[in-house]
């Protein structure tokens, strides 16, 4: 797939868990964390505004395009 997820490192610079992320974001755990590896077809623009805003960041920060 051409859209890579970088969710995983975004976390990792906030220092926020999975649990954390998910609690705040209001999705569950097990959603989230097929989100963050990668084994998601689609994701909802409500659910990535909500991790952008719980993650201050931007949509850019957590989608990645990559060539294949």
């Amino acid at each position: 797939m051409a859209i890579i997820l970088r969710l995983d490192r975004v976390m990792a610079d906030r220092k926020m868990s999975l649990n954390e992320l998910s609690e705040r974001v209001g999705i569950s755990t097990v959603n989230l964390s097929n989100l963050k590896t990668g084994k998601v077809k689609a994701v909802r623009f409500s659910t990535l505004d909500a991790i952008c805003e719980v993650l201050e960041c931007q949509p850019g920060d957590i989608l990645e395009y990559q060539k294949e």
